[in-house]
């Protein structure tokens, strides 16, 4: 599965940089005002068709094709082929290629990469998380990173937050721990830098469907971190409703959550 997964992403990344680089790309809006292109639906074309070949009867999910989607699964492919559309539109890099599986509720494989970034994050078959490092082949694997969350310190937490969609409530949350320093990234990658230890603490007070965060949600759990919902710290579960997820918290083991 993971070797699809990653092939996946990568050529996906590559449909995605044609677009990113050509100076003049239509973008246009979709129903709920959100904007989509062409590297959208190219990378998504590719994910779907290369899924459904080598997964066939297994239900997929993604983000472009959301009318069309069975409402009552529990075991899935579910895909973001273009995350942060807002920051590839703005070409600020932070944007991501997100596959992955849930079983049972639960993401437990998944893939981030950032094209722009030269940045890839996925799950091994054993579910440990590991970063690998450039340049990708195709086909074959280069050196992986084993990645691991921060032993947090309290007393100054690291935190990452989103870059285009900050507001008041997230900065009102945050101001309740003791913070050293604090980052933004577009994307998933904020799942990744918790997963990495470059940060401690991300919590999301804003609307996401499961395809934002199931990648990278699977990338923190193999690095041993936790998701959980925001109201009441349970843990975040997949095939809701819509595909629509509450808000969250995503951290590292350690962090003294706090109540709303």
């Amino acid at each position: 599965m993971m070797t699809v997964f990653r092939r996946l992403a990568l050529e996906a990344g590559d449909k995605i940089m044609e677009v990113y680089n050509d100076p003049d790309f239509a973008v246009r809006s979709k129903s709920d005002a959100s904007p989509v292109t062409e590297a959208d639906e190219a990378a998504d074309a590719l994910i779907s068709e290369g899924l459904a070949e080598a997964f066939p009867g297994v239900a997929i999910v993604t983000e472009e094709q959301a009318a069309s989607h069975k409402q009552d699964v529990s075991t899935f492919l579910i895909v973001d082929p273009l995350d942060g559309t807002k920051e590839f539109v703005q070409r600020r890099g932070d944007f991501t290629v997100n596959i992955a599986y849930v079983e049972d509720g639960a993401p437990i494989r998944g893939v981030v990469y950032a094209p722009a970034k030269q940045r890839l994050f996925y799950t091994l078959a054993d579910g440990r998380a590991v970063e690998e490092e450039g340049p990708f082949d195709k086909e074959t694997p280069g050196t992986q990173k084993p990645i691991s969350v921060s032993v947090p310190d309290n007393r100054g937490l690291m935190v990452v937050a989103s870059k285009s969609h900050r507001d008041q409530a997230t900065d009102d949350y945050i101001s309740k721990f003791a913070v050293r320093d604090m980052t933004s990234a577009g994307s998933s990658l904020k799942f990744c830098l918790v997963a990495t230890g470059e940060a401690d603490l991300y919590p999301r007070l804003g609307p996401t469907c499961e395809w934002d965060t199931a990648a990278g949600d699977a990338v923190l759990r193999g690095a041993g971190g936790e998701v959980v919902r925001f109201d009441d710290h349970a843990p975040l579960v997949y095939g809701k409703k819509g595909f629509l997820n509450p808000f969250f918290i995503a951290y590292a083991p350690g962090v003294l959550l706090v109540k709303a």
